[in-house]
């Protein structure tokens, strides 16, 4: 594919999620630095960053795989989300927006990785 990542909805979109998460782990107690919230972060911010690394790779295919870690990322950020919501470092309200977010992200990731394969 070889695109512009940052004309890529799907990364401009995971940005915006990336950055809804650290300005939500903000409050998170200050012992979870080196914690949940380190992590939730770091899955966070990995989402965007394997679609553009996916996307300036040689192949549709190696893209496909960059799409397939960015969708792992997704999956752990949900879950540590899960966990932080369940142990009440973060609020439902919040919960459930980045929750939306993250749904949106992983059916476009699906749906990319879907054209990919097809092309």
């Amino acid at each position: 594919m070889n695109t512009n990542y940052k004309t890529l909805k799907i990364w401009q979109k995971s940005v915006d999620l990336a950055v809804k998460v650290y300005k939500s782990t903000e409050q998170f107690p200050r012992e979870e630095v080196y914690g949940l919230t380190s992590q939730v972060r770091r899955s966070a911010v990995s989402i965007p960053s394997n679609i553009a690394e996916g996307s300036g790779r040689n192949s549709d295919k190696e893209f496909n795989n960059f799409l397939g870690y960015s969708q792992g990322s997704s999956f752990e950020l949900e879950t540590q989300l899960i966990i932080a919501n369940r142990i009440g470092l973060l609020k439902n309200a919040t919960f459930q927006d980045l929750q939306e977010n993250i749904t949106e992200i992983q059916k476009m990731n699906y749906a990319l990785k879907r054209r990919l394969t097809n092309s």
